[in-house]
């Protein structure tokens, strides 16, 4: 199995600050909370580190680990945290021929403020990550069994329909991870590639993002859960999605997507677990019980681990508690790479079943019904 990542490659600075000496506030009419900085004053913190990340490199990694044969696709420049993210990718087994160097801007980094609950606020400079371009996209590149896209934003987001016409050419599996800026500013013409798209990841806030374009589909009406064989679905799943306006329900929203062409819908939704949505149906996994140490690169991990299991042939289930025992895993530390685990150990999770948390499946049905009811 060869698979090939595309996107971001990031140094990231990690200060953890104890929840005593940062203010948080949190909104009781929205799910948003912000960490508050005192303007011309230092606040200790309990740790800064430095890391190697970024969508790409992260899930580059992590197929890496996995016992996959992958190569990166990266824009960097020409610095110091070029080598550091070189040397890193060298050493996880991940090849880097495909790393290009781009004197106009400096390789991308992050600064992360981390306290309270552990889920950063996080200040990006995309840097050379802007620059892909389409004499950066060399055939050969995908000339591989899967193509795994993660977020492009600028000039590099425009890319984004040529590379799946090249993975597509080549009979790859293509698995995308599209950030919110993408589905946001490029949201049109990322619908018009989904018919060649396999597997879809995205968190709830980038699904609302998608939900103007799809809300007046003639799929989205009336598509709801058949609850015999699941029980009652998590909250999370009756809460539905909404943005710019437009509100769906979930299994509306996955119906609409689906139909659109990708085989595998995965959502993931924090702390609350995960989804995947295919045709047919809706499947859904909580979270992983782990003492939370850090958020970052959670997502990741599980549309990497996911992408990585469906292309080796397992069965979604497999994949889908796969994804959520290494997103966990990822979550126990402070960087987005040290708790990425090895294929061995997350076999051994899945033989052993015990600390795993259950999937819950509901069929999927057309119908203007509230509720579906089989049998």
């Amino acid at each position: 199995m060869r698979m090939l990542t595309v996107g971001g490659a990031m140094i990231d600075t990690i200060a953890i600050i104890d929840s005593d000496r940062i203010e948080r506030m949190t909104m009781f009419n929205a799910e948003s909370s912000f960490l508050l900085l005192e303007e011309g004053g230092k606040t200790e913190a309990k740790e800064v580190s430095t890391h190697c990340g970024g969508g790409a490199v992260n899930a580059a990694v992590a197929m890496s680990r996995l016992g996959v044969d992958t190569a990166a696709l990266v824009k960097l420049g020409r610095d110091a945290r070029a080598e550091t993210l070189l040397a890193r990718l060298m050493e996880e087994g991940v090849s880097c021929r495909w790393a290009l160097r781009d004197g106009r801007a400096p390789t991308g980094c992050s600064v992360l403020i981390s306290s309270h609950d552990r889920n950063a606020a996080i200040f990006t400079f995309r840097g050379a990550n802007t620059l892909l371009e389409s004499a950066d996209l060399h055939d050969d590149a995908f000339a591989v069994d899967a193509v795994y896209v993660s977020n492009l934003t600028n000039e590099s987001a425009e890319c984004f329909p040529e590379i799946v016409r090249k993975a597509r050419a080549y009979g790859a599996i293509i698995a995308v991870n599209p950030g919110l800026r993408q589905l946001s500013a490029y949201g049109s013409a990322f619908l018009g590639c989904l018919e060649n798209i396999d597997i879809l990841s995205i968190n709830r806030r980038e699904a609302g993002a998608l939900v103007p374009l799809l809300g007046r589909t003639a799929e989205e009406k009336g598509a709801v859960l058949a609850l015999a064989e699941g029980g009652e679905p998590p909250l999370s799943a009756v809460k539905g999605l909404s943005g710019g306006g437009f509100e769906m329900s979930l299994p509306g929203f996955c119906r609409a997507v689906t139909a659109l062409g990708p085989k595998y819908v995965v959502l993931t939704d924090g702390a609350r677990g995960a989804f995947v949505a295919t045709r047919e149906a809706l499947s859904f996994c909580p979270a992983a019980q782990c003492d939370v140490v850090g958020t970052a690169g959670a997502g990741d991990a599980f549309a990497a681990t996911f992408a990585a299991f469906i292309a080796l042939g397992r069965r979604e289930e497999d994949a889908l508690r796969a994804a959520t025992w290494n997103a966990a895993s990822v979550v126990g530390n402070v960087d987005t790479q040290t708790g990425l685990l090895p294929l061995e150990a997350i076999e051994r999770a899945l033989a052993g079943e015990a600390r795993l948390p259950a999937v819950r499946r509901w069929p999927l049905c057309a119908t203007r019904q509230t509720i579906c009811q089989e049998g």
